[in-house]
């Protein structure tokens, strides 16, 4: 049986296993809390990196996500899947973040410098041309996200990375399903807007 298989409760095994790492944490366990962060810890710090840029306070962001997690695992309860409550937690940290940026004037997200200079690792099979292309058009496809109000941008980087559905993104983000449905279709405008001349091609 895989770990996805569903669970006579509904649920998946996965999501089985998060909650009974859930209960052990609440009680205390510290490595059960440390199994639990080596599952999500990819999420988390994928999902602060694209809403945040590649920066120092990404680490720190998704540090600030575990310990919210660990102090408020004696009151969670396994309502919605262990990820969507986790993504709630991130979510809020990250708003809180950009909300805080906004008010100290910071400069633009963007790549750090080794970020943008490292190389694609199939650049060599590629003709130069194409390579530079394609890291042009990723460039310009992060910073076009970036640019997105925080709760397009959020449910943007939770579709297109980390592949929720439209119900799991609207608890995520506390909104109705087709309140998400029109978030996604205004940010998919705005995107293809500003990737206009890629596209064209």
């Amino acid at each position: 049986m895989s770990r996805d298989e569903l669970t006579p409760a509904g649920k998946t095994n996965e999501d089985a296993e998060d909650v009974r790492l859930m209960q052990l944490v609440s009680a205390g366990e510290t490595d059960a809390f440390e199994e639990l962060v080596g599952r999500h810890q990819r999420l988390v710090v994928g999902t602060v990196a694209r809403m945040l840029g590649n920066n120092s306070e990404v680490e720190d962001i998704a540090q600030q996500v575990f310990v919210r997690v660990w102090k408020s695992a004696k009151r969670y309860v396994p309502r919605a899947k262990f990820t969507t409550w986790l993504l709630k937690i991130t979510r809020n940290l990250v708003f809180n973040e950009l909300r805080r940026r906004s008010r100290h004037a910071h400069t633009p997200l963007q790549l750090e410098p080794e970020e943008e200079e490292r190389p694609m690792k199939d650049e060599r099979a590629m003709a130069p041309d194409a390579a530079l292309l394609e890291q042009e058009l990723q460039r310009a496809i992060e910073t076009a996200i970036a640019q997105l109000p925080e709760t397009q941008r959020m449910a943007v980087v939770l579709r297109r990375y980390d592949g929720l559905s439209y119900e799991q993104i609207a608890d995520v983000l506390d909104q109705s399903v087709p309140a998400v449905k029109s978030l996604l279709f205004r940010a998919r405008t705005e995107l293809r807007s500003q990737l206009s001349r890629y596209l064209a091609n």
